[in-house]
């Protein structure tokens, strides 16, 4: 019911009768409430004014299906039973659990950046311990990204199966478990080769379970950022992410120089992750689709038709020419350039001798870099078109590509500047920028989801990503091995970077394949 009172007071507290002056229309079960009054409100009033809005448009969204069908007309009154009114208690409560809700999803981004902690010293532990080759060891990383390939299947089933009354929290319990098993038990197994094939399935099963939390927690923003204005909360996951990577690096580099003894990473990251299952176990799902979802849709239909109707919605978005246009040109962005991360690792670490804390300290740096780029964009660069935004962090990420090279060249020396200080300083530029690079396509994908499918279009998208990344670290292997780099010859390793660097520029040739003129604050992107 819509009432427009020119009376005074706060709307919210107030009961709404059927007889109230003004139109009035029912929206699918949801009561719109619009009160014109004194402008003058306190943060109480403001506070309950926005928990109605949250709750009125989970209530008023339609339920998933195809982007070009029209909702279906609203049924009529008489066939509605009565929707009791909600007191005040019941808002507050509402709004306690919705908090509690974003305080899981902020700590699993955030565990999710701080996991860098442990990977450092995995990656000197298979170097040293096991003594792996560069080519080696960027194999045993992109293998170890296979799982999360698979996102898609964990976004349907969080946005199709409900566990109890809940379809979200409960994945985010499941994922934290799968990790803190594996990196458990890389924390008490022995270091030998023999237990080699036991710790890749560690791993494996370590990055299944941080795919399943990163899939829910992209589709728990994607739901609230409805609610939100445009950008904010996706620009927020981005600084809760690269505030964890921040103090990951930073810390884990000084953990490691100190004791020299990885398993004590392990075990340190295992009992983060034993807080944040514990805090995905004790908090309620509050969410825009719970009460939707589960009353229209999935209590009236059985399993295998809703994972069908889930993989079809899907299908539908993803063919929509607006979704498919960018996605495919970020994944082809990633995986047309080859990662030689690996390489450059046993470079610094066997060639250069640097320090562990030096590698920690310069990935920090990058996620200073990526934080202050997160901030640039909510307050200024969101307003530049995307195609012309997108293009600048292309070329810059070719240019920062480039850094690598002087490195290896030892062109820093002969400008007085130490291997340490260029590695503090632009080793992980190149990396920031491409982490960056992602954040104005969230936005766009956010804008343009439809309901009920936030789970499977954003685990799509970030699967998509993995993927190119495992193309790319393959292609870097194999370029490597071409041209002659192994462990002890570096001496054609420049040719790498510069063909890396000119493979960088090459997705600016299709960049027209992305919208002109949408910036993050467009609600609607016009067909091409």
């Amino acid at each position: 019911m819509l009432c427009v009172s020119p009376t005074p007071g706060p709307c919210a507290a107030r009961p709404h009768r059927p007889s109230c002056g003004g139109a009035s229309k029912n929206v699918r079960d949801a009561t719109v409430t619009m009160c014109v009054g004194s402008p003058r409100t306190t943060p109480e009033q403001r506070r309950r004014w926005r928990l109605a809005r949250f709750q009125d448009s989970a209530a008023a969204a339609p339920p998933a299906g195809r982007l070009t069908r029209p909702p279906p007309p609203p049924p009529s009154p008489s066939s509605q039973p009565p929707v009791p009114a909600r007191t005040t208690a019941e808002r507050l409560g509402s709004l306690r659990e919705m908090r509690r809700v974003w305080w899981v999803c902020g700590l699993g981004y955030w565990v999710q950046g701080f996991r860098c902690f442990p990977w450092l010293a995995l990656n000197f532990h298979l170097t040293r311990g096991l003594g792996l080759t560069p080519a080696a060891l960027q194999l045993v990383q992109n293998a170890g990204n296979l799982p999360l390939v698979a996102k898609p299947l964990f976004g349907v089933l969080s946005d199709a199966v409900y566990v109890g009354r809940a379809h979200r929290l409960p994945y985010i319990s499941i994922g934290a478990l799968l990790q803190l098993i594996a990196w458990g038990t890389l924390a008490v197994i022995p270091v030998t080769g023999d237990t080699f094939p036991t710790q890749m399935a560690c791993i494996l099963i370590g990055n299944l379970g941080a795919s399943v939390t990163e899939v829910v927690s992209d589709a728990v923003v994607t739901e609230f950022s409805r609610t939100q204005k445009a950008g904010v909360l996706q620009s927020y996951a981005f600084i809760a992410l690269a505030a964890g990577s921040l103090l990951g690096n930073l810390s884990g580099g000084y953990v490691l120089l100190r004791t020299q003894e990885p398993k004590t990473m392990f075990s340190a990251f295992s009992i983060l992750l034993g807080l944040q299952l514990a805090l995905s176990l004790s908090t309620k799902e509050t969410l825009p689709s719970s009460h939707r979802n589960l009353n229209i849709r999935h209590v009236r239909t059985s399993l295998s038709d809703n994972l069908r109707k889930q993989f079809t919605n899907l299908r539908t978005a993803i063919s929509e020419e607006q979704i498919f246009y960018p996605l495919m040109w970020i994944m082809t962005s990633f995986a047309v350039v080859p990662i030689l991360s690996g390489t450059m690792f046993c470079f610094q670490t066997q060639h250069l001798k640097l320090d562990p804390s030096v590698i920690g300290l310069s990935k920090v740096v990058g996620q200073v870099m990526v934080l202050s780029l997160t901030v640039l964009y909510n307050k200024y660069l969101k307003k530049i078109p995307l195609r012309r935004l997108v293009a600048g962090v292309q070329t810059m990420y070719a240019l920062a590509v480039l850094s690598d090279l002087v490195l290896v060249k030892q062109v820093n020396l002969m400008l007085g500047i130490p291997n340490e200080i260029h590695v503090l300083c632009f080793s992980a530029l190149a990396e920031a920028i491409a982490q960056f690079k992602v954040l104005p396509f969230s936005v766009l994908l956010s804008s343009l989801c439809p309901p009920g499918c936030e789970g499977s279009l954003f685990a799509f998208f970030t699967s998509g990503l993995v993927f190119s990344a495992i193309l790319s670290g393959v292609f870097g292997v194999g370029l490597s091995s071409l041209i002659g780099v192994s462990g002890g010859d570096y001496s054609s390793f420049p040719v790498c970077i510069l063909l890396q660097s000119l493979s960088a520029l090459l997705p600016l040739g299709w960049i027209s394949s992305l919208p002109e003129k949408w910036t993050a604050d467009d609600k609607i992107l016009k067909p091409r």
